[in-house]
């Protein structure tokens, strides 16, 4: 009989202890589409409300203003909050973004209130 992969010396499923380089270049196209897809829908909505046609003024729509004005940009954010999440049962309460699940379809750049 064959020995399993556990036998041979370690778990099935192994993570690399550190995000590739591959991983981060995806990781920052995306983070910048996202930003570019938030100024175009920004921009799209003072074509609709030709009333608000000022750039930098809030439109009605909370969520849209939310992510324009308060919803931090990828160039804004450290290094520790782009490849780090938070994890409150990590040791100093991050982890790495890889190590998350579904890391590539969900945004994670805010953190919980007072870390």
């Amino acid at each position: 009989m064959f020995a399993s992969l556990v036998r041979c010396g370690g778990y099935v499923w192994k993570f690399p202890p550190h995000i590739t380089t591959a991983q981060r270049v995806n990781l920052k196209k995306r983070s910048l589409q996202v930003d570019s897809n938030i100024e175009a829908i920004y921009q799209g909505l003072f074509q609709v409300l030709p009333e608000k046609a000022k750039s930098g003024q809030l439109t009605n729509c909370k969520r849209v203003d939310y992510m324009k004005f308060e919803f931090p940009k990828y160039d804004e954010m450290s290094q520790r909050d782009k490849y780090f999440t938070f994890n409150r049962h990590a040791k100093n309460y991050r982890k790495a973004i890889h190590r998350e699940r579904h890391w590539c379809k969900r945004s994670f750049r805010e953190n919980p209130k007072y870390f």
